[in-house]
């Protein structure tokens, strides 16, 4: 009873803002409908997945309007990152592994955005470019490097590549790709909510109008329920 009280004060609640933005959202445009739609975490709360690469410098940049996002959505929302292996030439597939490593280690929250950092740090460990040429390194790190930066969160480098070639990372790697082609997706970073629309800062408009727009959808969802 309360679980479903509390969904109606959220519809309620975001139902104006649902209205108030419906002049300035529309499918097709700012957003794209995800068909079919995908399954979330859970059907009683929002949900919003991050579609992104730790070597995708844009992803890098959009890392303070993700704070900004999660700082403006309801309390109960989750965020889940899904990585991208679009860019083989770039370490991209290694960074997907280092995702569900360190997510699998439970360092994921001490190492994520460490890992931006030592990627697009001058002094990053894990670069793969030069930060005065700006061409990639060769080579490109690989999980040995990334077993060595992850000691410094209190994990042993030998466990790090072990856990790093298992098939439970493996399996998830395999799915996220499946996840991607579901949803449709052929940049990043890239949101989806709900697991039923899907934006960039792009379509948007601009980065600034991120989260008004997650906030519109997930508004219009609430309201629907």
């Amino acid at each position: 009873m309360l679980k479903r009280a509390s969904a109606l004060l959220l519809g309620l609640a975001f139902a104006s803002v649902a209205m108030a933005a419906d002049d300035a959202f529309e499918a097709g445009k700012q957003y794209f409908l995800v068909e079919p739609a995908q399954p979330t975490l859970n059907a009683d709360r929002p949900e919003v997945v991050e579609v992104f690469s730790y070597a995708c410098p844009a992803c890098n940049l959009f890392q303070p309007t993700m704070k900004k996002l999660k700082a403006a959505l309801p309390p109960n929302t989750d965020i889940v990152y899904v990585p991208a292996a679009f860019r083989p030439d770039e370490d991209w597939p290694v960074f997907q592994r280092t995702f569900y490593t360190a997510q699998a280690l439970g360092i994921i929250d001490k190492s994520h955005d460490a890992t931006f950092d030592a990627i697009w740090k001058d002094a990053g460990p894990l670069r793969i470019s030069d930060p005065t040429t700006h061409k990639p390194v060769k080579p490109m790190p690989t999980m040995e490097d990334v077993a060595k930066f992850f000691t410094t969160f209190g994990v042993k480098a030998e466990d790090v590549t072990g856990v790093a070639s298992s098939f439970a990372i493996n399996t998830k790697m395999k799915r996220a790709d499946a996840l991607l082609k579901a949803y449709s997706v052929d940049s990043t970073p890239t949101l989806i909510v709900n697991g039923k629309y899907r934006l960039t800062a792009q379509s948007a408009g601009s980065v600034d109008k991120v989260v008004p727009l997650v906030q519109f959808l997930i508004a219009k969802d609430a309201a629907a329920h």
